[in-house]
């Protein structure tokens, strides 16, 4: 099942607790093979700011496919539940959403602060000097998508690592607190159905989107105008507009714009052969991923 869009953006993710996190970059590409610009804004991003925007697009039932840089949940499936030994452990994604924006509803930022702080959840976490006595052994829990990202030579951080440059647990509960106070205007695919118009959201992977433009491995990130250009080449795309920045995240949001209009209408990608309907509703899954 696949089907059209118009327009296609992506969002480099940003868990930093500040009201304008300079991670956060937005880009946008029409359809065609034009190529995608960076949105900016004065000041930056704020996650409100994100927020605010997908409220305007669902009012206006644009048909647009927004890939979200974060994962919308945690692993499940490997251990029967979120927070296994814990009778208050969600049941599905929309459960947990709901839990982590009520126990940070006091942080300022749309920030998840008060959630790796919690007594009972931050058992499940590595924090930084705090070891929690759930996390496990190694790199920590994966959802069965990141497992499946790892057959493919790919290198996914658990969720439950707040550790280290390539931690993503910070970004994952802050996106979230803003799928739950998104209340079901978008779909959120897998846990929703592909709707037959208006916009989606799906989760990206930037490195997939590299791997895909011809980025070699351990030379995904792109900082200069140039090397942009020729990665969206490689997705058949025309030079990008001309940037204010060329740092990590505005590069990563440009090619993955580029990178989600090329392959949104291959409908293998929406119909993984391990995407059942209780990973759908739990787990979800990162578009690209087969």
């Amino acid at each position: 099942m696949s089907r059209r869009f118009t327009r296609f953006a992506a969002v480099d993710w940003s868990g930093q607790a500040v009201a304008r996190p300079a991670g956060l970059a937005v880009a946008v590409a029409e359809a065609g093979d034009g190529g995608p610009a960076l949105v900016t804004r004065d000041g930056g991003w704020s996650r409100d700011d994100i927020l605010d925007g997908l409220t305007m697009l669902a009012e206006t039932r644009a048909d647009m496919l927004i890939g979200l840089d974060l994962s919308p949940a945690l692993p499940f499936a490997d251990a029967g539940g979120y927070f296994p030994g814990w009778t208050g452990s969600p049941t599905d994604a929309q459960a947990l959403w709901a839990l982590v924006d009520r126990i940070a509803a006091d942080d300022p930022h749309l920030a998840a602060t008060s959630v790796v702080n919690d007594d009972e959840l931050s058992r499940h976490f590595r924090r930084h000097r705090a070891l929690g006595d759930r996390f496990g052994q190694g790199r920590g829990r994966l959802r069965l998508c990141e497992e499946r990202q790892r057959a493919a030579g790919f290198s996914p951080t658990s969720c439950f690592n707040l550790v280290g440059a390539a931690q993503v647990g910070k970004s994952s509960l802050t996106g979230m607190r803003v799928l739950h106070r998104l209340n079901g205007r978008i779909p959120v695919w897998p846990f929703d159905p592909l709707p037959d118009s208006g916009p989606v959201i799906v989760e990206i992977y930037t490195t997939i989107a590299a791997r895909a433009a011809g980025v070699r491995a351990g030379r995904s990130k792109l900082r200069d105008a140039d090397q942009l250009d020729a990665a969206l080449a490689m997705l058949g795309s025309a030079p990008h507009v001309p940037s204010p920045r060329y740092d990590d995240h505005a590069t990563d949001a440009l090619l993955s714009a580029a990178w989600l209009r090329r392959v949104a209408h291959d409908p293998a990608l929406w119909t993984p052969p391990a995407l059942s309907l209780q990973i759908a509703r739990t787990e979800g899954w990162t578009f690209g991923v087969v």
